[in-house]
């Protein structure tokens, strides 16, 4: 069944009829078009535009067809142009002649427009509690490590001492703002495009307001025109879920190093691994470079959408078509990779003595050797200098600088004393510092408790 063909006289070829038709994705929200569906007729029952009785059936059969739809007894074909004329075919099958009826004041336009809005919706509450269950992992993983010592990097060097829940605590951060950019999304794209018919609205009565309110949105859409040829919510979205992506690549790319023999911070699960086809001794971290990679096939999907929409003049385009399958492959991958990576953070084992080892060996406590000096009333750039020589020291007989004696601090500079082995301990370096947001014990005992409060809402 096609929604149109009163003005056509030949059948459409087959080849166009499979290139314009997008069953085979927008079925997809077939519970949000019947959703939709059974608001417009409630409110065209309420507005006298059909009767009360003709409402209850066409609700009745929407009902049936979804619930069918559910438990697989009605199986949705490749014959119908798209998801609405495939359930507008089987409400007149099954109901008749009130069936027709069920377009009355509506076009695909804004029928195609509130079900993507929907979905949107819809899916956006899943990815942010997927979100959330990271969320949830990382602040374990934080309470667990507040003195678990590690080197902290800048340009991948070694650079200052910080700890595991400090390090993870970055990426707390980073997926917080992700979930709030979902909910800002989810705020403006809450207003219902209902009733915009094609793209001038209707001259039937219809009471917009009120299919906003039995949808959940806030309101109607003010502009007709606009209401059907806006995706601007669906770039939002796939710039958010690009952005999520690129976090979860960054913190696979460190899982990935981590796992290196050269480091050995972590070990990965046996589940969240695999072996090589010929190397017995491999142990793959396949799922954070599966992860690493899959960003940029939700890049693409972003790209391709600003390109679609750049040269599009008002108001509907069939280009506009093509939003659906980059973003519904878009969300999947996401959604996919938040439940593959929260599994693979939560089982895999942190190697606490391999990253204590490696914070001193890298002079990680360079920086507190110096702040000791100017603590004596050296000069800093005087001091900078003496540790840089302390450096260049140990790097001559591969030791660290809890290795040297007393006498070989004093024999560089005799402001050193005994106090300076406290003084650059691990502890030490970093449990002094404790401004918030450090990763002092005092300053990150602070940031659990804010965590706690942030996950409980």
């Amino acid at each position: 069944m096609k929604l149109w063909g009163g003005r056509f006289t030949k059948e459409t070829n087959q080849l166009v009829h499979n290139f314009n038709a997008s069953i085979s994705f927008d079925q997809k929200f077939f519970k949000q078009d019947i959703e939709g569906s059974i608001a417009h007729v409630t409110m065209l029952a309420k507005q006298g535009i059909i009767s009360g009785e003709e409402k209850d059936r066409i609700t009745a059969g929407l009902s049936g067809i979804l619930e069918d739809i559910i438990n697989g007894t009605l199986e949705i074909d490749g014959e119908h142009e798209d998801i609405h004329s495939f359930v507008e075919a089987h409400l007149i099958e099954r109901i008749g002649a009130a069936g027709k009826k069920l377009h009355t004041g509506r076009s695909r336009n804004d029928q195609v427009a509130l079900d993507m809005k929907l979905y949107t919706r819809d899916e956006i509450g899943e990815i942010d509690g997927l979100l959330k269950s990271l969320l949830q992992e990382l602040h374990e993983i934080m309470k667990s490590n507040t003195d678990t010592f590690m080197p902290g990097f800048t340009h991948l060097q070694k650079a200052q001492p910080v700890t595991l829940a400090h390090h993870v605590g970055a990426y707390f951060e980073m997926f917080k703002r992700d979930r709030s950019r979902l909910s800002d999304i989810s705020k403006r794209l809450n207003l219902s495009p209902l009733g915009s018919g094609a793209l001038a609205g209707t001259t039937y009565p219809l009471d917009r307001s009120l299919t906003a309110e039995l949808l959940g949105f806030d309101g109607p859409t003010l502009n007709s025109m606009d209401s059907v040829s806006d995706r601007d919510y669906l770039i939002e979205l796939l710039s958010a879920l690009s952005t999520i992506m690129m976090h979860l690549s960054r913190f696979s790319e460190e899982i990935i190093i981590w796992n290196s023999n050269e480091y050995r911070f972590v070990e990965l699960d046996d589940a969240y691994s695999t072996g090589s086809s010929i190397m017995p001794q491999k142990k793959n971290p396949d799922i954070a470079e599966l992860v690493r990679g899959k960003t940029g096939r939700v890049y693409g999907a972003l790209m391709s959408l600003l390109t679609v929409m750049k040269g599009l003049p008002l108001a509907y385009n069939k280009d506009m078509q093509e939003d659906k399958e980059l973003t519904f492959d878009a969300i999947d991958t996401v959604k996919g990779c938040l439940a593959l990576f929260t599994g693979m953070v939560a089982t895999m084992k942190f190697q606490k003595d391999n990253m204590a080892g490696s914070a001193k060996n890298g002079f990680t406590n360079a920086t507190d050797a110096a702040d000791y000096l100017v603590n004596k009333g050296v000069p800093f750039r005087d001091a900078h200098g003496i540790v840089g020589q302390l450096v260049l020291y140990c790097i001559s007989r591969d030791i660290t600088l809890d290795d040297m004696s007393l006498e070989e601090f004093k024999g560089i500079s005799p402001v050193f004393d005994q106090d300076i082995y406290e003084a650059i301990s691990m502890t030490t370096c970093v449990n002094k510092r404790n401004t918030i947001g450090a990763p002092g014990i005092d300053a990150m005992a602070e940031i659990l408790k804010l965590n706690e409060k942030y996950l409980a809402i």
